[in-house]
């Protein structure tokens, strides 16, 4: 394990893929299909009545909030292992795989900054019974899954980089940072929630930007893909990343 560690801090790749996965994953909450249904989630996670949120005992919510994150946390970093797992068996076809993977993450830019109305597609589970945390990380897992069709443009990055880096733990460690993006907000909001819902208030009425914004991040880092500037910067921080002797 540790081996693994000081292999992955001196990865040229993960050191800018890290911050790709985390901005993804806060953008994905601030995503229509997260963000305003978010008292509707705390409260089947809970079993707390949405009015009665902001008065419930915060034991009970963060139980509920870290074993709903923790549900749909499963789906995702499973998708990271599995596409870091196919990533290292088709390490020889990096180069196509990138120019391919690179015009995928472009589309799913474009979609997610509603540049590509045939493709816009928002899925949400209405009708799930506020039975409380024992069952969260059930819904966590379930949510995450009928989050797909909305998140997945900023997922399918996550998973392409995941892919880039050729190896199962690698992959799982990304999509494990883009969980922590996602996750980590809304365990906040449950803590806090009558302060957090007037802090996004802002991002609310500005989700429109945000997509664009988030979309804009998405095609960059398919521009970087396709051209090869990607794997440009990645060898030249794996060298930089090298010249670093262990602090004892």
């Amino acid at each position: 394990m540790g081996d693994w560690f000081a292999d992955a801090a001196g990865s040229g790749s993960l050191l800018i893929a890290v911050p790709v996965a985390l901005v993804a994953g806060l953008v994905s909450f601030f995503s229509p299909c997260v963000l305003p249904l978010l008292p509707g989630y705390l409260s089947y996670v809970t079993g707390v009545g949405v009015q009665d949120l902001d008065t419930a005992g915060r034991g009970r919510m963060l139980a509920g909030s870290v074993l709903f994150v923790l549900g749909f946390s499963v789906v995702f970093v499973l998708g990271g292992t599995l596409f870091g797992a196919i990533g290292q068996s088709l390490f020889q076809y990096r180069r196509e795989i990138s120019v391919v993977l690179g015009l995928v993450v472009i589309v799913l830019g474009l979609v997610f900054m509603g540049l590509v109305p045939v493709l816009q597609r928002e899925v949400r589970i209405h009708a799930v019974p506020a039975v409380g945390v024992g069952i969260a990380p059930v819904l966590g897992f379930f949510f995450g899954l009928g989050w797909l069709p909305c998140i997945g443009p900023t997922l399918g990055v996550v998973l392409t980089l995941a892919n880039q880096e050729g190896t199962a733990p690698r992959g799982a460690f990304l999509t494990f940072v883009y969980c922590l993006g996602l996750g980590v907000p809304f365990i906040v909001a449950a803590l806090a929630f009558r302060r957090f819902m007037g802090a996004v208030g802002w991002a609310r009425r500005h989700q429109r930007a945000i997509s664009r914004a988030g979309g804009g991040m998405l095609v960059l880092v398919g521009v970087l893909l396709v051209t090869g500037v990607w794997d440009a910067v990645v060898t030249d921080l794996q060298s930089w990343a090298g010249g670093f002797g262990a602090v004892v």
